[in-house]
């Protein structure tokens, strides 16, 4: 079981980021290329049904954790950015240590 907020939003965001990956490079080509939107609408309620839980999470996890603004304002733009999902770990990496 997660034992902290830390631990959720890493999990979190990593989730969140590859269903980015899904909507982007395979449901949204599906799309367009092959003239079948079907499956934006599901992985595309799906991303933003797990982007509204990367947001709380990472408020919650700002609040638990005593991180500055900026930080959380850096990590919620990566999440917009296709593979920003390994910059958040990457950032996720020195936060812990600190």
């Amino acid at each position: 079981m997660l034992k902290t907020a830390f631990e959720r939003f890493r999990i979190i965001s990593i989730i969140e980021g590859l269903s980015f990956l899904l909507l982007v490079f395979v449901a949204m080509p599906i799309k367009y290329l092959g003239d079948n939107p079907e499956p934006v609408r599901f992985a595309g309620m799906g991303h933003g049904v797990l982007f509204i839980l990367f947001c709380m999470a990472l408020f919650h996890v700002m609040i638990k954790c005593k991180w500055n603004k900026g930080s959380g304002f850096q990590l919620f733009v990566y999440s917009l950015i296709p593979f920003g999902f390994i910059m958040i770990e990457n950032k996720l990496k020195k936060l812990e240590r600190d």
